[in-house]
Parts: C-alpha cells; structure tokens; sequence
C-alpha cells in the first residue's frame, strides 16, 4: 500500500515560489517577530578591502537554501538519529533585509542594528546574512542591553585592525571593536592562517586582551574535542563565520580566499560541539560573494551550513 504521509498541502519544489530562507514565512512588519530563530540579511560590502560582492550574498544563500527546505517532515540526520528542523514544533521565519545606504557605512550599520535589536527584543535568535564582515560591527552593537557574550570566530583573517588610514569600521575591524564591549567577555578565533590582514601588533593585542587564537593547522593536530575545551563552557555564544574559513577549492566565491582551509564536516562538528557546550544567542555569516563562483557551491555551503547549525540550535535548545 502506497505510504501518504507526505502528501499534505504544496509539494513545493525547490524551484518553486519566492526565495526566502529555506521557504520560510516572511515577516514584513518588524514589530511582528514572533519566532525560535529569525533570518536577517545585511546586504553591505562597502567595507571591503579587496573584492566586493558580498552585497549579492544574503539573495544567493536564500536561492542555495531552497535545496534544503525540508517541506512537510522535517530532516533527518541518520548519523545522529535525529529529525531537525520538524514543521511541527520549528518557528522560523525571514524578515528580509536591513536597508542599505550605498556608500554610508554608518547609516547602513545603523540600519543592520535596528534590525538585530528588534529581533533580540522579540527573544528571537537572530541569524545574520551577510554582506561583508563589518556587519559583525552593528550586530554586536544590538547585543550592548543583553547579557554577557563569547564571541566565536570562525575565519582565515583575524580581523583585530585597530585603525588604517582613518578606517575603524570596515571588515578588517570587528574583531578589534568588539573587544572593547564591555559585555563581550571573550573571544575564540578559529581557522585563521597564513599571510594576515591583521599586522603582529594586532595579534599581540588580542592575545593582551584575552582572545584564544587557534589556526586550522591548530585543529587538525589536537582535534575538534580538544579544541573546544579551549573555549569556555556554558557561557552565551555569539558565532561569527567568514565563509573564507573554508578551503577555496569549495569556497571559491568570496571575496578574499585563502587556501589551506577547512572543510565542511570539520565546521559542522565543531559547531556541533560548540551549541552542546553553551547557549548561541547569535550568528551571522559573511563574505558569500556569489559572482566569483560560477557553479554556485559556495552559497549552497553557507545554505547547508546554516540550516545544520539551525537546526542542532533548535534542538539542542529544547533538550535543554
């Protein structure tokens, strides 16, 4: 006998309808979050230092995520045993873009951090699609009334630039302003390599101020469960990922690659690792610049990424 227990309502293929994350609902009015987690794009590259184009990265990832909305019964992962992302009990939804003001940093990150705050005030999670990384700046701003955060960076670049040329908010700073919040109680860098944007002086001041740096060679040798005993437990977790963290054979379409990368399974198992251990309050991952991948990979592995790590969010957070 024929099995219908997926035959409700729209099949609803992938390339069918309008791209929202993961053909999620989509809010449009801001005062009107009611949801687990909420998508947000922050569609920015003007604080690029080499190529831009991350601007086009919030609508390539919701495309790439289609692929990976799960319709009626969820996804089930047979190595963990476990259906993520049941339609049931999963309240996700996208509320669209922060407005951006082309060339105004300022104001576009005044924007992005409305957006976050209102999601933050609704006791949403807020996931952050970006845009290049200064929009990291702004939503850790929206963080400035909340409880005490551990920022996790997962990245090739360390990001602590104080200043240059008069520049203090583009995407070489965040890591540097974000240690000086007084509610960021640490920082973890993960993935970072090679010939860095961040000059010596600039590591020996996150060291100074208490950052953990770890690069993929560092993980490889001691191991994911061994690493994450570097990074401090039960604490508030706010996770940003710089998709050139991965190896640019999968990861091409960005806007600064750097080889020796990781892959896939070793960022969804430390994450994995890292939502067991504590509470993510909030991620955004940044630097998807689609036009330098013509075969689309790269937005598909932020997609990928993202609905894995939302999903062990929601499902630890229930456990919990």
């Amino acid at each position: 006998m024929a099995d219908n227990t997926y035959d409700k309502g729209r099949l609803n293929l992938p390339f069918v309808g309008i791209c929202t994350f993961g053909k999620y609902p989509y809010v449009e009015n801001w005062d009107n979050i009611n949801a687990d987690v909420c998508i947000m794009g922050a569609p920015f590259d003007s604080g690029s230092q080499y190529r831009t184009g991350s601007r086009m990265g919030p609508r390539s990832i919701r495309e790439a995520s289609t692929l990976f909305s799960f319709g009626h019964s969820g996804a089930y992962d047979h190595e963990d045993d476990i259906t993520y992302l049941p339609s049931e009990t999963t309240k996700i939804i996208d509320i669209g873009d922060a407005d951006i003001i082309h060339t105004d940093t300022i104001r576009s990150h005044k924007n992005i951090k409305y957006g976050v705050s209102k999601i933050l005030n609704s006791k949403s999670i807020p996931i952050i699609l970006g845009g290049d990384h200064s929009i990291n700046i702004p939503c850790i701003d929206a963080f400035e009334n909340e409880e005490d955060i551990h920022i996790i960076q997962i990245d090739a670049h360390l990001d602590f630039v104080d200043e240059r040329h008069g520049v203090r908010f583009g995407h070489g700073n965040p890591m540097k302003r974000a240690s000086e919040k007084s509610y960021v109680s640490g920082i973890t860098h993960i993935g970072i390599r090679n010939v860095s944007s961040t000059a010596k002086s600039g590591y020996e001041d996150a060291k100074s101020s208490g950052s953990k740096i770890f690069s993929v060679r560092n993980l490889r040798q001691i191991g994911t469960n061994n690493l994450l005993k570097e990074i401090p437990k039960n604490k508030r977790y706010y996770i940003t990922i710089d998709i050139d963290a991965f190896d640019p054979s999968i990861a091409s379409g960005t806007g600064t690659p750097s080889h020796g990368g990781f892959y896939y399974y070793e960022i969804l198992e430390l994450l994995d690792g890292i939502i067991k251990q504590g509470k993510v309050v909030g991620l955004d991952l940044v630097e998807v610049a689609p036009d330098y991948d013509l075969t689309n990979s790269t937005s598909t592995l932020a997609a990928q990424l993202l609905m894995n790590t939302i999903g062990r969010i929601l499902y630890h957070k229930n456990l919990k």
